[in-house]
């Protein structure tokens, strides 16, 4: 069984400006902004949601495939797939345009300032899902992506019968309040944080537990206060798993996901992919990046019988 991964691939340029920000910007001339920082360190990673959560679903031993765009200068990142044994059937690649990246400061204090460039992913609505019919798929996830594509592939899953976790994420203020219904009424699962749970409950008028009533069951992530899985009427409390270190939380809700889908996958009971989600999100805050952790099966397993004094394996 393989789990269809749709989203985006992108390089994150990481800066660290060693000062703050709020001492070289002047509220009273906001108006005429024009500041330069210095950031004597940059690092660039691999990233974008599908990658991240492929690289996670890799680790947990599943086969995960990703169905992304990039552009010409995707050649890095396609070795680095290789390498992890991630297929790229169905990864495309758009002439005349760069792969989607993000350009991330951040100072003394831990504020951010991003720009993104989304490139090759405005096109990903060029790949078809419905070429995965062929049997070995039988689960996915709509992540973030290109506004088109989004809700292609959510159709296109929909037609083929492929269960799908409905992932808006950063996507989600270009949708309105009735496509996000529509995909909410063609998915199984759906998956956001807090804040993007109550902007969904914004744009669609209705309340967290009206849009979990339309799928079998609504994930909302909460940070360091865990995580609630509406299913069946209940509310699920998930707590977090105290991480060893706090060092970078980019990519968290990407791993958290990628142990929800693994535990899908299984069969698990929710309680179950819930806390092995917690526990994915809890493994990769210990490293800067979204795809710069490597713990093995036997590390995962190890901290969720920390974590909960069980193992999903073991039954």
């Amino acid at each position: 069984m393989s789990i269809l991964v749709c989203g985006s691939m992108a390089y994150d340029n990481i800066m660290f400006f060693e000062d703050r920000f709020k001492n070289h910007i002047l509220p009273e001339q906001i108006h005429i902004l024009n500041v330069s920082f210095l950031v004597p360190e940059l690092r660039r990673d691999f990233g974008g949601c599908a990658g991240n959560i492929a690289y996670n679903l890799r680790l947990l031993g599943s086969d995960p495939l990703i169905v992304a765009t990039v552009g010409d200068d995707a050649g890095d990142y396609r070795h680095r797939l290789d390498e992890l044994g991630l297929s790229q059937k169905y990864v495309r690649h758009v002439p005349g345009t760069l792969t989607a990246q993000a350009f991330i400061t951040t100072d003394a204090d831990d504020n951010q300032i991003t720009a993104f460039h989304p490139g090759a992913m405005l096109f990903s609505h060029q790949n078809d899902v419905r070429a995965a019919r062929d049997g070995r798929v039988r689960l996915a996830i709509v992540g973030p992506d290109g506004y088109e594509g989004m809700l292609r592939h959510a159709e296109g899953l929909a037609e083929i019968a492929v269960p799908f976790v409905f992932d808006p994420g950063q996507g989600l203020p270009i949708l309105s309040g009735d496509e996000l219904l529509h995909c909410l009424e063609l998915a199984r699962y759906c998956a956001v944080n807090d804040y993007e749970a109550r902007l969904m409950c914004d744009k669609t008028g209705q309340s967290i537990d009206a849009l979990a009533a339309r799928v079998e069951a609504f994930v909302v992530t909460r940070g360091s206060e865990g995580s609630h899985i509406h299913v069946g009427g209940e509310r699920l409390e998930i707590p977090a798993v105290p991480p060893a270190a706090l060092i970078d939380p980019t990519g968290c809700g990407d791993a958290y996901r990628a142990g929800l889908l693994h535990g899908i996958e299984q069969g698990w009971s929710w309680l179950s992919c819930g806390r092995l989600a917690a526990v994915m999100g809890a493994l990769k805050i210990n490293h800067r990046g979204g795809q710069n952790h490597s713990p093995g099966r036997a590390e995962i397993e190890t901290v969720f019988q920390s974590a909960f004094g069980e193992s999903p394996w073991s039954g």
